[in-house]
């Protein structure tokens, strides 16, 4: 069992001030594979300093400079990527093929953003048209300056890579709180980023929980903006704690996703795309596509190929090969999802498959799929994010009930919608309440695309350049032509 009691400060391993400790467990064994520290005030106050007194030089680098320790980064994560994936799979509980997509994934966003450093010095000094005669202006981007990254348990080293990558892409140094509940993927970052020989201090690893770790940076002076993923709760909190001195903030968090199946659908093509959509990495994924609208003339076939699919699901080790779905992360989070199938009981759902009623390993957080058709509008289940295997389904009769019904939501994060026609589908796309909508495809986050939503789904975007100017901050020279 690894004991993860130091704080990686400064490029080097520190003992954390913090005396109490937090378990880490494999959620397929249920066994301890670690202990780490839960953090302390002080921890934060010196990864602040370390990041305080590297700002000047790292800001000062050109692009070219910084893309080449990104493009470094990338490069150990390739080199691991099979040792990481299989971590990952341990600490997390995604099965191995998901967890492999994942590591692909961040190494593409180190990669892009090693580009964007570049093209970063192109754009400094750009020329501004100006109607006023004899005056001229140019525009610069400068680094937000030491910036707090806090992600969440559902995808260690992606969550990360699309922070951490744009902001030292920018020029900023960084204090990462990566997740209590799975760090070991994120600790080999520490050991990669000593490999690529970044300057001491322009990356701070903190391991802890929110008392500990979240709360001090969220709170803390010398720290100019924090970047969350996460709970609503939590990022208001985070939002408020930030308020004093104005501190910037981004936050991506919540979401209660549609997939609309319109009536010229594929039936069997709707069901792959909506399986994908809910099922993978256990429903733990804030995109999930958790509210299933579908064409009154399809929904009986439809409802009919789901059932099929759940019930060929293999559930079991996520690192064994002929296995379709790993346990979910925590007991915490595999009991909040059960009282939401409590929920349904109390509501009078009709199951179409209930996650109860299937025979589990015996060891492990699982629960099975559930599928709910017919669930009313008013139900928590379809209001609520439950992040789990839990797809609720409900009947639409035209287009435009589709579209009002999908937007009557809190959140935005993203939608899906299949037609027959490619057309159509991008036309009732763009009448959707969403940062992303995806049309007869699998939910691809591409590092070319922003990523973020409307409403209750946050403030602001990651990816993309978009990504990138979450870090900078735009200023003129504005003077006489001479």
């Amino acid at each position: 069992m690894q004991r993860l009691l130091q704080q990686f400060i400064g490029n080097r391993w520190q003992p954390s001030h913090g005396e109490r400790q937090l378990v880490v467990i494999n959620p397929y064994t249920e066994e301890r594979i670690a202990e780490i520290t839960a953090g302390h005030p002080a921890d934060v106050e010196a990864a602040v300093q370390s990041a305080r007194h590297a700002l000047a030089d790292w800001s000062q680098k050109n692009g070219a400079e910084r893309a080449s320790y990104l493009e470094k980064i990338a490069d150990g994560l390739s080199r691991r990527r099979e040792e990481l994936s299989r971590l990952s799979s341990i600490n997390n509980g995604k099965i191995l093929e998901e967890a492999r997509l994942d590591l692909d994934d961040a190494i593409a966003c180190y990669r892009y953003y090693a580009g964007q450093a570049r093209d970063l010095d192109r754009r400094q000094g750009q020329p501004v048209t100006l109607d006023m005669p004899g005056m001229q202006a140019h525009s610069y981007q400068d680094p937000v300056g030491v910036v707090g990254l806090i992600t969440p348990w559902n995808f260690p080293l992606v969550t990360s890579a699309w922070k951490l990558a744009p902001a030292l892409a920018a020029g900023c140094t960084v204090i990462f709180k990566p997740s209590e509940v799975t760090p070991l993927p994120e600790q080999v970052l520490a050991d990669i980023i000593t490999e690529a020989e970044l300057p001491a201090g322009v990356f701070n690893l903190l391991f802890g929980d929110g008392e500990g770790i979240g709360a001090p940076m969220s709170s803390h002076k010398g720290i100019d903006k924090i970047s969350f993923t996460g709970s609503n709760r939590v990022g208001e909190t985070i939002m408020a704690a930030a308020a004093p001195g104005s501190r910037r903030v981004s936050l991506e968090l919540g979401g209660k996703s549609p997939v609309l199946v319109l009536a010229d659908a594929d039936v069997n093509e709707a069901a792959e795309y909506v399986m994908a959509g809910i099922y993978f990495n256990a429903g733990q994924i804030c995109s999930a596509t958790s509210r299933l609208l579908v064409h009154e003339s399809l929904a009986d076939a439809l409802y009919q190929a789901l059932g099929q699919r759940i019930d060929a699901l293999r559930l079991g080790n996520p690192l064994a090969d002929d296995i379709d779905m790993g346990p979910l992360t925590c007991a915490r989070q595999r009991d909040t999802v059960l009282g939401y199938l409590t929920q349904a009981d109390r509501e009078g759902l009709s199951a179409v498959r209930d996650g109860r009623q299937r025979a589990l390993p015996k060891q492990g957080y699982f629960l099975a799929p559930s599928l709910y058709r017919d669930v009313p509008v008013t139900s928590r289940l379809w209001q609520e994010e439950i992040f789990g295997p839990v797809l609720c389904g409900h009947s639409f009769a035209t287009e435009e009930q589709a579209v009002a019904l999908a937007n009557d939501s809190d959140f935005g994060l993203a939608a899906t919608v299949i037609s027959g026609d490619p057309g159509r589908a991008r036309r009732v796309g763009k009448q959707l309440q969403a940062g992303t909508i995806w049309y007869n495809s699998p939910q691809l986050v591409l590092p070319e695309t922003s990523w973020g939503g409307f409403k209750r789904s946050g403030i602001g975007r990651e990816l993309g350049p978009w990504g990138l100017s979450a870090y900078l901050e735009v200023k003129h020279m504005v003077g006489p032509i001479v």
